[in-house]
This record gives C-alpha cells, sequence and structure tokens, in this order.
C-alpha cells in the first residue's frame, strides 16, 4: 500500500523532478516508511512506501529493471505473488527481491498487456518501457486503488491523491458539471472518468492504458462483471450454495492475510466483519486485533454499536480496542477528514472511519474490512423492490437518487443545469448486456461503480490518511464473480443479503444475524444542530462560497431554516451534502 505519482512529457522536453518530487510530498501519509524518485528524461516517477511485504530496500520504488528495460511504480498489493513468482520462475525469471512489486514488472515483460488477467489483488500502477517510450497504466478489476489524471496535450502527470494534482500550473480549476449532476443525485458517487475538477480525471476501474511516446493512447477494459445465472440457479440446493459461498470467502480471506507483519480487522459488530473475524479464527489467527468506534447519540438516534461488537469480541477472544469519541471531538476532526478526501465524499461514516482509522494505525498496518458485502449481496432495500418492476432505472433512481431534476434545478445556479447525467449513465449502464434480471442489473452497478466511488474510495481514503492499509475480501474478484453466477431471489430474499446471512450461522452467533441492519452511525451530522449548524452555516455563507456562486441562496436558505426537515431517500442530510461539497472545495483550494 504506498502512492504513486509521475510526470510523463509528450514533446522530448524533460520531464519536472521537482514537480514530481512535490506531488510526492503531498502523499506522505500513504506511505512514510520511504520515498523515491526515479528520472528517466522525458519520464519522471515518484513513489512513497507504506512497507507491507518484503520490508528490506530490495523491494523500495520506483523499481526499475535494466536487463528487462522497465521501471515500474506500484500501489496495492498482489495476493497471489507466491505462486505468480514460481510461475516466472520456471519461464527462466531471477528475482532480487521478496516482495510483490517485482513480480508485477517480470509479468509485465512476460505476457506483455495480459499480466492483469494473472494478478489476484488491489492495484493502480504505472510502467515505463525505456525501448520504446510507452507508458503502461492500470487499476484493479474493482476500483480499490485510485488513480487520478492530469492529461494534456503534451504532457500526463498523475498521482494516487486527487489533491497531489492540484497545484499543477494551468491545471483547469473549474467545477465539472457532470460531476457535479452526479454528486447531488448519486449520493456523492462519481463515476469515472470524472472529477468534481474539469481538469483532473480518473482512470476507470479494470482498465489499462497504453500510451505511445507521442501521447496517443489506447484504453483497455480487461474485466467486466457477467452475471448471467439461468445455468446456475438448478444446480445446487440452497444449503450447497452456501458452503460454497464459504468456501469461496475462506479463500478470500485467507488471500488477505498475506503480510510480513501482523493483519487486523475493522469490527463493526455486523454480519459482514462478524464473519471476517470468525474465519480469521478458523484459519488460527488467535489474539487477533479487531476494533471498533462509536458516537454520542443524537436526535434519538444511538451513535453506537457496541453491542455486537463486543460480542463478537468476546465469542472469539479478539484483542479488541473500542473507542467512543465525544461530540467536541468529533467537531474538531471534520476539517481534517475533509483534508483527507481525494474527493467530496458525503457519507457521515468517514469522520468515523477517519477517527477509527487513527486508533487502529497504533497497533497494525494493515486491516481486513467487510466493504462490499451489502452491494454483492443485496443488502440495501432498493434491491427488493426491483424484483418485479416494470421499470428498473426509475425505480432505481427513486430509491437511491438524493434528489430529482426538478429539485436540482432548484439547488445550483443555472450556469450548472444541464442535462439528467445521472439518469442517462443509469439507463445506459443497465442496457449493457451480462445482467438480465433487474436486480442483477442494480447489484452490478452497485458493484462496480457505485462502490469504486462512495465505501471503497471512503476506506482508502481515510485508513491512508494514517498509514495504514485496508483489504476488503468480499471484493475478490473471484469471489464477486461467483457470486454473481447465484440466483437473486437467495440475495435480496428477506430482507436482504438472505444467502450470506444464511451461510454466516455456520461461524458467527445468530445474535448478530438477526439483529437489525445496522450502519457506521454518526447522529450528530445526520440532525445538524448547535455548532454543527454553524459550521455548516459559515461554510455556506462566507465570502468563498458567495463568490463561487455554486448554489441558488434561496435553496440554501430553505435548509439552513429546517435543516432536520430535509433528509434524502438514503436518510441524509441534504444540508449536509451541499455544505460537504463547499467545504471540500474550499480546503483544498478549489
Amino acid at each position: 500500500m504506498c502512492g504513486i505519482c509521475g510526470e510523463i512529457r509528450f514533446d522530448d522536453s524533460p520531464a519536472s523532478l521537482a514537480t514530481v518530487e512535490e506531488m510526492t510530498k503531498k502523499m506522505a501519509q500513504r506511505g512514510p516508511d520511504a520515498m523515491g524518485t526515479l528520472m528517466q528524461g522525458r519520464v519522471c516517477l515518484g513513489h512513497r512506501r507504506l512497507k507491507i511485504i518484503d520490508l528490506s530496500d530490495q523491494s523500495r520504488q520506483p523499481m526499475s529493471d535494466p536487463f528487462l528495460g522497465l521501471d515500474i511504480v506500484f500501489n496495492g498489493c498482489i495476493y497471489n505473488y507466491k505462486e505468480l513468482k514460481t510461475e516466472l520462475r520456471n519461464k527462466g525469471y531471477q528475482f532480487f527481491s521478496q516482495g510483490d512489486t517485482e513480480v508485477i514488472l517480470k509479468a509485465y515483460h512476460a505476457w506483455g498487456k495480459e499480466f492483469v488477467h494473472h494478478l489476484n489483488g488491489m492495484f493502480s500502477l504505472a510502467i515505463h518501457e525505456r525501448d520504446s517510450g510507452k507508458i503502461i497504466l492500470a487499476r484493479d478489476r474493482l476500483g480499490i486503488k485510485p488513480l487520478y489524471l492530469d492529461d494534456r496535450e503534451r504532457s500526463l502527470r498523475f498521482a494516487s491523491s486527487l489533491p497531489a494534482l492540484l497545484g499543477n500550473e494551468g491545471l483547469n480549476t473549474e467545477i465539472n458539471p457532470v460531476a457535479l449532476h452526479h454528486y447531488l443525485h448519486w449520493h456523492a458517487v462519481v463515476p469515472a472518468p470524472h472529477t468534481i475538477v474539469k481538469g483532473i480525471s480518473k482512470l476507470p476501474p479494470a482498465t489499462l492504458r497504453e500510451y505511445k511516446k507521442d501521447g496517443t493512447f489506447k484504453d483497455t477494459t480487461y474485466w467486466q462483471l457477467n452475471m448471467h445465472q439461468e445455468k446456475h440457479q438448478h444446480c445446487y440446493s440452497e444449503q450447497e450454495w452456501m458452503e460454497l459461498l464459504l468456501d469461496e470467502l475462506r479463500k478470500a480471506v485467507k488471500r488477505r492475510m498475506v503480510a510480513d507483519v501482523p493483519v487486523g480487522v475493522l469490527l463493526s459488530g455486523g454480519v459482514d466483519s462478524s464473519l471476517l473475524v470468525g474465519l480469521l479464527s478458523e484459519e488460527g489467527q488467535n489474539g487477533l486485533n479487531t476494533f471498533s468506534v462509536g458516537f454520542e447519540a443524537a436526535g434519538g438516534e444511538n451513535g453506537d454499536e457496541f453491542y455486537y461488537s463486543d460480542l463478537i469480541a468476546r465469542h472469539f477472544d479478539t484483542d479488541h480496542h473500542q473507542i467512543f469519541v465525544p461530540s467536541a471531538n468529533l467537531l474538531q476532526t471534520i476539517p481534517d477528514t475533509v483534508l483527507a478526501m481525494s474527493e467530496p465524499m458525503v457519507s457521515y461514516d468517514n469522520v468515523g472511519f477517519f477517527l477509527l482509522s487513527q486508533e487502529v494505525a497504533k497497533h497494525v498496518k494493515v486491516v481486513q474490512s467487510g466493504q462490499g458485502a451489502d452491494e454483492v449481496f443485496g443488502g440495501y432495500h432498493w434491491y427488493r423492490p426491483l424484483r418485479s418492476s416494470s421499470d428498473p432505472v426509475s425505480d432505481y433512481c427513486k430509491a437511491f437518487f438524493d434528489r430529482d431534476q426538478q429539485e436540482f434545478r432548484s439547488t445550483v445556479n443555472d450556469d450548472f443545469v444541464y442535462d439528467d447525467f445521472s439518469k442517462e449513465f443509469v439507463t445506459d449502464f443497465f442496457a449493457k448486456p451480462g445482467a438480465d434480471h433487474p436486480v442483477d442489473k442494480a447489484l452490478r452497478l452497485d458493484t462496480t461503480v457505485m462502490l469504486a466511488d462512495d465505501p471503497v474510495k471512503r476506506v482508502d481514503n481515510m485508513t491512508m490518511a494514517w498509514s495504514l492499509e485496508a483489504r476488503v475480501p468480499f471484493l475478490d474478484h473471484e469471489f464477486v464473480e461467483f457470486a454473481g453466477t447465484i440466483p437473486a431471489d437467495l440475495k435480496v430474499r428477506d430482507k436482504g443479503k438472505w444467502i450470506l446471512k444464511e451461510a454466516a450461522r455456520q461461524v458467527v452467533p445468530d445474535d448478530v444475524i438477526d439483529r437489525p441492519k445496522g450502519y457506521f452511525p454518526v447522529p450528530a451530522l445526520k440532525h445538524i444542530e448547535g455548532p454543527y449548524l454553524e459550521l455548516v452555516r459559515e461554510t455556506l455563507t462566507n465570502n468563498v462560497a458567495r463568490k463561487r456562486k455554486l448554489y441558488k441562496q434561496e435553496y440554501i436558505n430553505t435548509l439552513l431554516s429546517e435543516p432536520k426537515e430535509h433528509i434524502t431517500p438514503l436518510r441524509g442530510s441534504k444540508l449536509w451534502q451541499v455544505a460537504l461539497l463547499e467545504m471540500w472545495l474550499q480546503t483544498h483550494g478549489v
């Protein structure tokens, strides 16, 4: 787990070492253990290292293999690197390190652009071919690791963090109207390649991009999630599906134990994280470090789920760390949390993950986390109505979107109003082949798009703010492919996630499975009042906000006058949503 960056010139002028060093410094928290740069004329690469696998300097980056004529910077972890290393050795390759970075380098040399198909893991990377001048960028199948681009006619700059690119001279920092539409409709989900900043894009998940020396490039989507279930649904009984599910999840969890440092678990007390603890216990992880966080109640809403996380900790005898955050601490943490965001992210649990990661990093450098289970197994309320939907696009948008187009027009100034970009995106995605059932269409959209640009991005940003690596077994691509073959009814039955819950009964106590659906509660950011309301008011009415003229003042006044009355279908605060975007823009000087 690291931070990567670089500059490539397409006009034969030398890259700027000073620029790359500055970008590298801005990502210090992603990799505090080492910093490195590599200058090769028109190509300059930078890296921040968090030592997880092969703690020696032999795996330092940027890494070069002069014999093969290749350079690389890589962020992430390849869980099957040992198996690949054996396969490559049998092909005659020799290795000078014990890590996964060198394995990627040799794999690219051995298999060319097909190398990505051999990798099981999370990654974003850049490879430089010295002889041809080609640059290869790639991102993992489900977008767990980020890669932001400042791509212009004569140069390319890239980084693991969007703010690392913001200081680039001549960057277009205008608001991207497509991204703004997505942000305010789709619960802050902004699908690639868009970001809120016009001049910065992001490489889509499952994409390999090949730049020629003249700057022209070609994208290849090397993986797609197909969910054709008709040929599978009658093959197995419900019990057999459960056994297969646990076997596949065990593989995913075991893969993510690969590390030269201890691995812990973020334990919310829900089914997903509790199941990870149970499976790790099966693997003999005694005294496993587990961590949970809670907040003060607000608006009559409880702020913690310690009862369930404590239950799991006792059941599996973990070394459990319970973190309680008083409201005063929460308020003063918000600016640092926003600073840690590569993009504006509206979910309340950003602050929770930020504070939890701060504590976790005192004990371990790697954690497993339960993100992805709800999207893969249909745990949310908007999936069940789609079972018999005659208009799945409209039904999905009605359940998920924070506002309709009419309200959007009353929210932002007219300069930002164009087409209904978000509904058009969902319509086009639902029409793609590979998922026929309305539920499967929504599950595939959320698994491959929404996840990468909301929960997964949130976990990456907040853990990396404290130099902590988070691994997500439910997003092992082989496990996700397997889950796609399970009949939709077995997922969304009862209150959702049925097949996963029933399988989990073989591992964790029923009390955790039969509990009401939980979440990461931060009530003070939903029921905005007192000092939180003053923070929001100041953000939306100061001189910077007024000069930006992003929102219509009448709409802002309405939200400020009755903040508790304006709640999205997903039970989020519309006031917090508009304030968070302005807060992010001001924090990062956009």
